[in-house]
């Protein structure tokens, strides 16, 4: 695998709870819209299993919580998911700001 391939899948495919969290903070989601809005929006296809897996992860450790509204599980972000959406958003911002030094 190339540099940039590998450096790609990391960044999107690998961390996927990022761009769940940035879908969650906007309006309160559904696992089974969140492949499409990632391509939409973001414009890579995650998985159709992975969304799920990510969003229990996420809700077991605090960062969304999730209510059954009309047969379906609407995930929203918590605080402490947040917290770690900024934080990961102030890492990128400061990693390219190093890289253009």
């Amino acid at each position: 695998m190339l540099p940039f391939e590998r450096l790609y899948k990391s960044n999107t495919i690998d961390n996927l709870w990022l761009y769940i969290l940035s879908l969650a903070q906007k309006t309160p989601i559904y696992a089974y819209q969140i492949p499409k809005n990632i391509k939409e929006k973001f414009r890579f296809k995650p998985g159709k299993i992975t969304p799920y897996r990510v969003l229990y992860k996420l809700e077991h450790e605090g960062f969304v919580k999730s209510k059954l509204e009309q047969r379906r599980r609407f995930y929203e972000i918590t605080a402490k998911g947040k917290e770690e959406l900024k934080k990961a958003k102030d890492f990128y911002i400061k990693m390219v700001k190093l890289m253009k030094e």
